[in-house]
């Protein structure tokens, strides 16, 4: 058992739930059934992240080597839900690919545009970790729930080409992806450096999107009646275009 971090905040203990796929491979037992999982849940003391990935990871599904790309399109009922924000807000895919966002979002960050790639920037732009004060604690949020998206799926291409290409351009990835954590991301406050307008604290929801496996809409939006709340309203009203950007990962 080991300490991590709630969220963005303190560290508590929880049991490392690799512990478990450890104890079924050490059985005769390779297709446990839901009572004997729910048993080591109960002894390890995991969480419901926690037992979601170790279904995963014990799956009857054989996993497919070899896999063909899929393609990650959002729907477009989606995209003309985010055109109609005025929240900064984008739509990423499993592997926190932007597959669209609005004006408000590239202001926020110019990063956060068609193409990119959250996890790709927060561990290997400096810019990014400048826009970001808790950047290093943001890296163990998105690592976990990396470990979660991918569950037993370890061949998907675009899994493998993205871990391969963080693990050679850095030393936190590999040590943070080596603690084996797994916890999902849920909504809660970030701290925004920008250029601009300073210093902002907004709440960052994950939704997700009906009909479409994956995929998540992503919202910054500030508490109404703060500072923070006429700061992001300064930056939306520099006069940038409102439509989507969007495209398709496959």
């Amino acid at each position: 058992m080991r300490a991590v971090r709630n969220g963005m905040g303190s560290y508590s203990p929880q049991p490392e739930p690799h512990r478990a796929r450890g104890l079924l491979e050490r059985g005769r037992d390779r297709n446990p059934s839901a009572q004997v999982l729910e048993s080591i849940a109960r002894v390890l003391h995991l969480n419901d992240d926690h037992v979601a990935h170790l279904r995963t990871l014990v799956s009857e599904t054989p996993r497919q080597r070899r896999a063909r790309r899929h393609t990650e399109t959002p729907p477009p009922g989606a995209l003309k839900l985010l055109d109609s924000l005025v929240q900064p807000a984008f739509i990423e895919g499993r592997y926190f690919d932007i597959l669209a966002s609005n004006a408000h979002a590239r202001a926020l960050s110019p990063r956060l545009t068609v193409g990119g790639n959250q996890l790709r920037d927060m561990f290997l732009d400096p810019a990014e970790q400048a826009l970001h004060p808790d950047w290093e604690s943001m890296t163990e949020c998105l690592i976990a729930n990396l470990r979660q998206a991918v569950g037993n799926d370890i061949d998907d291409p675009r899994f493998v080409e993205l871990a391969g290409e963080l693990s050679q351009g850095s030393l936190l990835f590999r040590e943070l992806w080596a603690r084996h954590e797994v916890r999902g991301q849920r909504g809660t406050t970030i701290r925004i450096d920008h250029p601009q307008v300073g210093e902002l604290t907004l709440n960052r929801e994950r939704l997700g999107i009906g009909g479409a496996e994956h995929l998540m809409l992503v919202v910054y939006h500030a508490d109404a009646g703060s500072d923070d709340a006429d700061r992001l309203a300064l930056l939306a009203s520099a006069g940038l275009p409102t439509t989507p950007r969007v495209d398709s990962f496959g």
